[in-house]
């Protein structure tokens, strides 16, 4: 069966972590959850309402355009087993947002669901417990989001006679999973059957499960389908088995068989029949035959890890070039159980409202281009054009390319959003090498550390989004002036930063307020900080969540840091590590957390660093905080909740954890306060 393509030229919105989409950024809105049953909402869809997939599920066929959901349907509200499958099988297209916990009535219900449909989660409150999905023939243009489907198991580890899956599909296209936590179900979890093509699986955990991720079961080789970024852990077989796909192109998952449990897997990745899979930057961890083929298949493999797997590695045949059909770029597999730990399944409330009361306004874009394909060629062309004291959002869309440039957005230029129209936060690079010290090129004198910022921020309600920023001062060749180099500077309120790479050596990503009195929240999620020195610093109140943190060594090879130098005021919230990761290639014990920055010598300050359910590599010292300019940490306000991971330690005089009940008081919502970010 021959199948026409042509290759998207659109840009693609991308799962996160952006770590990161990732794979580039994700929100989602959460609806208030008031309305006793759905509502209907007809104001301007959100981002999470408005997103179209990545991968074979982006590519134009079978007179579909991509796929985009039920973007231009109403958005509703639902609560109740009913109101769910009343508009996930009606005719027309709807958002459908999941704000409750629905358990299926009989147990195994699949909700037959038609096209043009956009099933997500209300932050993580969407579930849908003893049944899932099935989407029949010719059932096109559906994406099933930031959910929770789970619990459908009847007590028969390989259970033969229930077939209850969490999503099935029999001859669907166009269909975008992402995002979701699918777990615990009585047959498999994901299977995509009879022909149904142009599918994308994204950014999902499976686990739990005899049967994870199943596809094909036909004699014709027709199923093109991309799975990227998926956690796969603790399922035994389909971690996914593909049968007779056209195209299959699995990067960036992460397998795990965990030891000493029940769950023992017998195959991992498994081509079969006349598949062709192109296999890139996998990680697999203790899984028996990690990739198997049959004799018919292909496997090609690029840039995977194996750690204590054992039994059959196999690759050969032809193979395909993904970027005939798509873009997309590749995360390093080093950073892949880290990203993925931190960055698959439902994502929390940081979503906008979208009911009938919140009437948003439309965001002006202006775009960038080197090529000069777009509006400006440079970023601060664009941030110059907007003008000052702007009311409603400004969107610059930057298209892919490196951008050798400062950026400054003043303070009266505020509502503005940066953001990288690639597919991945790396497409889309602003960086310069400024340093403290660096004399200006007007002659008037040097750079100092704030100065040396390659994006500097000063204006309230910044996003920025699936882009790096970077400063890539070359210490090694000016060690005259060896010193401070930041990538990004914050000066403002409610800054939020969603799917990005802050990428420096010391003092990467400088934190601060407009003046010592003044409030400055920072939220920054599925992002990645890479430094060495002082590398997160200042005095905003900043939220570093679910994120990875990157230790590298110095220019001169050596190992030795601080990932932390809050100079935060007394009264005030200081910096806040929460559910992410910090790691990198650096030596055991080299690192400490933090220290207290009392910038000017001033002792009023009360600095801060929280750091909580985080999982810390080896890296980290066993006294992670350290005394600094003659200001002891002691004095201050240093402490850890929960973390994980090797470098992590049990509570001492050297080491202050939190009790439960302080831990309830050192919550991201406590930094943030009266503010929600959410994208726009």
């Amino acid at each position: 069966m021959a199948q026409h393509r042509r290759r998207r030229t659109t840009a693609l919105a991308l799962g996160v972590p952006l770590i990161l989409t990732a794979a580039g950024g994700l929100a989602y809105g959460v609806l208030p959850g008031s309305q006793p049953r759905a509502s209907a909402a007809t104001t301007a869809a959100p981002a999470w309402a408005t997103a179209t997939a990545d991968g074979f599920a982006s590519v134009d066929a079978l007179g579909q355009n991509g796929t985009y959901g039920g973007r231009d349907g109403q958005i509703v509200t639902v609560k109740t087993l009913a109101d769910l499958e009343k508009y996930a099988t009606a005719s027309e297209p709807y958002v459908i947002v999941v704000a409750a916990t629905i358990t299926m009535d009989p147990v195994g219900k699949e909700i037959k669901v038609q096209s043009d449909k956009t099933i997500v989660g209300s932050g993580t409150s969407g579930q849908i417990v003893g049944g899932g999905f099935f989407l029949g023939s010719g059932v096109h243009n559906v994406i099933i989001r930031n959910l929770t489907i789970r619990d459908a198991y009847q007590g028969v580890w390989n259970d033969k006679e229930h077939d209850f899956d969490a999503i099935q599909m029999d001859g669907a296209h166009h269909v975008w999973i992402d995002h979701n936590d699918l777990r615990h179900m009585a047959d498999g979890l994901i299977d995509v059957r009879k022909d149904s093509t142009y599918v994308t699986v994204s950014w999902n955990k499976l686990s739990q499960d005899n049967k994870a991720f199943g596809i094909g079961w036909t004699e014709n080789v027709v199923t093109d389908i991309t799975i990227h970024h998926n956690w796969i852990r603790e399922t035994e077989q389909r971690n996914p088995s593909t049968d007779n796909a056209a195209h299959a192109h699995l990067y960036n998952n992460f397998l795990e068989d965990v030891a000493g449990t029940d769950i023992s897997s017998s195959y991992g990745n498994y081509s079969r029949g006349a598949t062709r899979m192109v296999l890139e930057n996998s990680w697999f961890q203790g899984f028996k035959n990690p990739v198997i083929k049959d004799s018919t298949a292909s496997i090609v493999q690029k840039g995977n890890t194996f750690v204590g797997t054992s039994g059959r590695n196999e690759s050969g045949g032809t193979a395909f070039d993904p970027k005939t059909y798509y873009a997309y770029t590749l995360d390093k597999t080093a950073d892949v159980p880290a990203l993925l730990k931190s960055g698959v399944g439902p994502r929390s409330s940081i979503g906008t409202t979208a009911t009938a009361s919140t009437k948003a306004a439309a965001a002006t874009t202006l775009t960038v281009a080197k090529d000069g394909s777009g509006q400006y060629s440079t970023v601060q062309a664009a941030v110059n054009a907007v003008p000052a004291n702007n009311p409603t959002r400004v969107v610059i869309s930057v298209k892919p390319g490196t951008y050798r440039e400062l950026v400054k957005v003043p303070s009266n230029k505020p509502h503005v959003t940066i953001q990288g129209s690639g597919g991945s936060r790396n497409d889309t690079v602003i960086v310069y090498n400024n340093a403290s010290g660096t004399p200006k090129p007007d002659g008037s004198g040097t750079y100092g550390t704030g100065g040396s910022a390659t994006v500097a921020v000063e204006a309230d309600d910044f996003q920025a989004r699936n882009l790096t920023i970077s400063n890539d001062f070359d210490e090694a060749s000016h060690q005259d002036i060896a010193n401070q180099a930041v990538a990004l500077r914050t000066a403002a309120d409610k800054v939020f930063l969603d799917g990005v790479i802050v990428s420096g050596d010391q003092d990467t990503l400088l934190v601060d307020t407009a003046a010592k009195d003044k409030l400055g929240r920072v939220y920054m999620t599925n992002s990645y900080v890479i430094g060495n020195v002082d590398f997160i610093f200042g005095r905003a109140t900043a939220v570093i969540d679910k994120s990875v943190i990157t230790l590298k060594k110095r220019w001169n090879g050596t190992s030795a840091g601080y990932v932390t130098a809050p100079s935060t005021a007394a009264g005030r919230k200081g910096i806040l590590i929460a559910n992410s990761t910090v790691n990198g290639d650096v030596s055991s014990a080299s690192f400490y957390l933090g220290r207290p920055w009392h910038a000017g010598g001033d002792a009023s300050l009360d600095p801060q660093t929280t750091v909580r359910n985080t999982s810390l590599s080896a890296a980290i010292k066993s006294t992670p905080w350290t005394d600094m300019s003659g200001f002891s940490w002691k004095d201050d306000r240093f402490a850890e909740y929960k973390n994980s991971g090797a470098g992590s330690g049990a509570a001492s005089s050297n080491r202050p954890q939190l009790t439960d009940a302080q831990a309830t008081g050192q919550e991201v919502a406590d930094w943030l306060g009266d503010w929600t970010p959410s994208s726009s």
